[in-house]
């Protein structure tokens, strides 16, 4: 990756990492907080609310979100959505009864930027460079989680939980300035696009497209299947003799180590062209730890180890879906393809986690492995049947100086070109930016046409 890439990459992966860690951060403490310091707090239907409502506005908010980025440009519905993430975290630490801070979570959930996020990564980055970038953020989010257990109870401790929201929320605002000075500009509409576009056309073409559906499916699955493990697996934890304020000795080295062992597969699958093989092998060892761990439960070690076996293949997915999705989507609706990809992504949480809870409470840990089974095993069956994408690849031209109409023209034969994807002229850098499939590109053949305009 270049040093641009890398600095947006690592830039937007710290904004989407400071969402995961508001969403994440009060889930050890909040309900006794809650009990003890909040009008109404002991209702526990009304705390499940509150810490869900984030999710749930996140969940509505995504497509739309994502589309106004393709329409106005992805930095501003950046900052509107820090901004209202910001103020929802002020409103709850505010808040001396449980109406207002699910008042508060539901303003969190409002700044729904994920999708903005995602499709300004695919701006940033070459194809041949996006896994590596989604993995960042894949990476991130693991980490998220794991530092959110660890310093959940001591920042409690130390500044409350009206603290930890205004904390967020000042996270936030800093975030602004990270888009603002850090962050690159781009406008990620190829040529021949406005942002006139026509927007339904756009999500019929994105909802319906069964390799998208699949991807869609696919998230909505690996959400599912993480949130209904811990219902579980915190549980066990405590039953096998780890006090609660111990776990994070079982969770952060298994987040360290996951991520080290979900680098290699990622690299070998871009570089080797093996995206769709790693793709389904990394299921198949979602699936066989679904079957294992009934039998895993007696041990801290054993429970380990299957967390250690399920982290690293949902790393490893977690960072080739967004990826995935921002390579087939149609040009100049990457936005709303992730806006949707993230919509699910946040009804596969709820969904895990209330389900997960559900069959734990009548049913015991082995209904929640098989709902998980289930739910993989029919992801499997459907990434069978998906399409590889080719190895993508950016290639940069130098060309003459054109006027409007000499550009459109070319943009128009070069796109014609076999093995073209996507084109983009830069009349002021004399730039063409094509995103091309290697099998079957004649860049002979492109140079002469751009040739016939000098």
């Amino acid at each position: 990756m270049s040093p641009a890439e890398l600095r947006a990459s690592m830039s937007l992966a710290s904004i989407f990492g400071l969402r995961m860690f508001g969403m994440f951060v009060i889930l050890p403490v909040f309900a006794l907080y809650a009990e003890e310091h909040l009008r109404g707090g002991a209702n526990l239907t009304l705390v499940g609310i509150a810490i869900g409502a984030y999710g749930f506005t996140q969940a509505i908010l995504q497509i739309p979100f994502g589309w106004l980025s393709d329409r106005y440009g992805r930095k501003p519905i950046i900052y509107w959505g820090l901004a209202v993430f910001a103020l929802g975290s002020f409103v709850a630490a505010l808040g001396g009864s449980i109406y207002m801070v699910i008042a508060g979570r539901v303003l969190q959930g409002m700044g729904a930027i994920s999708a903005a996020v995602i499709a300004m990564i695919a701006d940033l980055t070459r194809e041949e460079h996006r896994t590596k970038a989604m993995a960042l953020i894949g990476s991130t989010i693991g980490v998220t989680f794991a530092l959110s257990l660890v310093l959940s109870p001591w920042l409690n401790g130390l500044i409350g939980m009206p603290g930890i929201f205004v904390l967020t929320g000042v996270l936030a605002l800093a975030a602004m300035g990270v888009v603002y000075w850090i962050i690159p500009d781009t406008d990620a509409l190829p040529p021949g696009m406005s942002r006139e576009a026509d927007d339904i056309a756009h999500f019929s073409e994105v909802l319906w497209d069964g390799q998208l559906a699949r991807l869609n499916y696919g998230i909505l699955a690996l959400q599912a299947v993480l949130m209904a493990q811990f219902v579980v697996v915190p549980l066990s934890l405590r039953d096998v003799g780890l006090a609660v304020d111990h776990h994070w000795q079982v969770y952060l080295p298994v987040m360290i180590g996951s991520f080290v062992l979900m680098l290699p597969p990622v690299l070998v699958a871009e570089r080797r062209g093996l995206l769709k093989a790693v793709f389904i092998g990394s299921v198949v060892l979602l699936l066989i730890g679904q079957f294992a761990m009934p039998w895993l439960l007696g041990g801290v070690k054993a429970i380990a180890l299957f967390l250690l076996i399920f982290f690293t293949a949902f790393n490893v997915l977690e960072a080739m879906l967004p990826s995935l999705i921002s390579k087939l989507a149609p040009p100049g609706a990457k936005g709303t393809a992730i806006g949707i990809f993230s919509s699910v992504q946040f009804l596969g949480t709820a969904l895990g986690a209330g389900g997960g809870g559900f069959l734990y409470q009548h049913f015991g840990a082995r209904g929640v492995f098989v709902l998980d089974a289930l739910l993989l095993a029919g992801w499997l069956l459907l990434a069978l049947g998906m399409q590889a994408p080719g190895l993508i690849l950016t290639r940069v031209y130098t060309i003459p100086a054109l006027d409007r109409e000499q550009a459109r023209s070319l943009a128009e034969r070069l796109e014609a070109q076999p093995g073209v994807r996507e084109v983009q002229l830069s009349a002021g850098e004399r730039t063409a930016y094509l995103k091309v499939d290697v099998t079957g590109f004649d860049e002979q053949h492109v140079l002469r046409l751009i040739a016939e305009e000098i």
